[in-house]
C-alpha cells in the first residue's frame, strides 16, 4: 500500500493528522451536547461557536450566516430546495448543464413541485457564457445556481462576473463552492454569492461535515426541523468533532493556499505536458486556463475509461473516470455531453486530481504507466 499513488483529490481526501488531532477531544472527553446547559454541554457549544467563527472568516462572512450540514450535498439540497419553498414553488431558476449531480437532480424535483428551470449550456471547454445567464433571467427568476468549479474536468466559472449581474438584478446566487477551498478564493463577498456551498472532506478535512453560507436576509425554509440548532434552518445534534474538523480543515487549507496552488499547478502541467508527448492523440478536457490547479483531464479515443482505471489500479494508481458520485454506472458523463464530446468518445475520459502527497517523482511513474495502460486497450 506504501507504493500506491493516490490521484483522486476531487473525490476525498485523506484527513489530516492536525485536523483529527483537532477534533479528538470531542469524540471521547468533551463528548457532551451542544444543547446541554451544564458545563460540557456549555463547553461544546462555545467549541462550535468558535469553529463558525473560524469558518465565517475564511468566507469573508458573518458568524450567523453560517449553517452546518452533512455533506456538500445536503448544502445544495438546503439552498435550492429552501429558498424554492420560500417562494411557494413559483417562479424561475437558473442553472448549468455541468454541475454536480446534486444540484441537477434537485432542480429537477423542483420542476415537478412547478418551478420554472432553465439549464444553460456550456462552451467546449465546460465554462459558462455570461451573456447566456443574462439572457435567460426572467421576471421571476428567483434564484441563479452555477457551481465555482467543475468536479470533473476542473473548468473554474466566471462566478464573479455573473454574481455582480444577478445580485444588481435582485435575485439570489448560490454557488457550489465544494472543489474550491485550497484553491481558490472563497470571499463571498468577492465572488458576489448570497449562498455557498462547502464540504470538509474535500478539502483534509472529516467526511460528513457539509457547510452553507446563507446571506442575511436570503429568503430560506429549513428542509430539517426539530431542535431548532443551526439558527433553526438544519435541527439535529450538532456533529462536533466533525464541525471542529472542517473550521481546522478550511483555515489550515486557506492559509496554504497561495502557496500550494502554485505548487500543484506546476505539477498539473508537467504532467499535462507529459501525457500529450507520450499519447500525442490524447485530447484534454476542460478549460487551459481557467481550471483548478490540482486537475488534469483527458479522454482517450476508442477505449473504456472504467477500465484504463481498474488497469491503472492494478499498477498502483488511484485515478478516477469522472465523478465519483456517480461510479458504478456504464452512461458517460454529462459534463462531456454538455462540452459537445459524443457519447462514445466521452466513455474514454480519465480525471487526475492531485493533492497534498503529490510530488514529482509520483507523476514521473505514472505517466509511462498510464501511456503503455492506453497502448494496451487501444490494441
Amino acid at each position: 500500500m506504501k507504493k500506491r499513488v493516490y490521484l483522486d483529490h476531487a473525490a476525498t481526501t485523506p484527513l489530516d493528522r492536525a485536523v483529527f488531532s483537532a477534533m479528538r477531544p470531542y469524540f471521547s472527553e468533551e463528548f457532551a451536547n451542544p444543547s446541554s446547559i451544564h458545563g460540557r454541554g456549555l463547553a461544546a457549544k462555545k467549541a462550535v461557536a468558535e469553529a463558525r467563527k473560524k469558518i465565517a472568516s475564511a468566507v469573508g462572512c458573518n458568524a450567523d450566516e453560517i449553517i452546518f450540514t452533512s455533506s456538500g450535498t445536503e448544502s445544495n439540497n438546503l439552498a435550492l430546495v429552501g429558498i424554492a419553498e420560500a417562494h411557494a414553488y413559483q417562479g424561475h431558476i437558473i442553472t448549468s448543464a455541468v454541475e454536480h449531480a446534486s444540484i441537477l437532480e434537485t432542480v429537477a424535483h423542483l420542476k415537478r413541485r412547478g418551478v420554472s428551470t432553465t439549464i444553460v449550456g456550456v462552451d467546449a471547454y465546460g465554462r459558462v457564457n455570461v451573456d447566456d445567464v443574462k439572457a435567460a433571467i426572467r421576471p421571476d427568476t428567483f434564484l441563479v445556481s452555477i457551481m465555482y468549479a467543475n468536479n470533473e474536468i476542473g473548468t473554474v466559472q466566471p462566478i464573479a462576473k455573473i454574481g455582480g449581474f444577478v445580485q444588481k438584478r435582485g435575485i439570489a446566487i448560490h454557488t457550489d463552492a465544494v472543489q474550491a477551498p485550497g484553491l481558490l478564493p472563497l470571499s463571498a463577498s468577492k465572488l458576489h454569492v448570497d449562498m455557498l456551498s462547502l464540504s470538509a472532506h474535500k478539502f483534509y478535512g472529516p467526511k460528513g461535515a457539509g457547510i452553507l453560507y446563507v446571506k442575511r436576509g436570503t429568503a430560506m425554509v429549513p428542509q430539517v426541523r426539530g431542535g431548532g440548532q443551526e439558527h433553526g434552518m438544519r435541527s439535529g445534534t450538532e456533529n462536533v468533532p466533525g464541525i471542529i474538523g472542517a473550521a481546522e480543515a478550511l483555515g489550515r487549507a486557506e492559509r496554504n493556499r497561495p502557496k500550494e496552488s502554485r505548487r500543484l499547478a506546476k505539477l498539473r502541467d508537467w504532467l499535462m505536458a507529459e501525457i500529450q508527448s507520450r499519447i500525442p492523440h490524447a485530447q484534454r478536457t476542460g478549460h487551459p486556463a481557467e481550471r483548478l490547479a490540482n486537475s488534469a483531464s483527458f479522454r482517450f479515443p476508442g477505449i473504456s475509461g472504467e477500465h484504463l482505471v481498474m488497469r491503472l489500479s492494478e499498477r498502483g494508481f488511484e485515478c478516477s473516470s469522472g465523478s465519483a458520485c456517480s461510479t458504478g454506472g456504464v452512461e458517460p458523463s454529462h459534463v462531456l455531453l454538455a462540452c459537445g464530446i459524443s457519447k462514445n468518445d466521452a466513455q474514454g475520459s480519465l480525471r487526475i486530481t492531485l493533492g497534498a502527497s503529490t510530488r514529482l517523482l509520483h507523476l514521473k511513474r505514472f505517466a509511462p504507466a498510464l501511456a503503455e495502460e492506453v497502448k494496451k486497450l487501444q490494441k
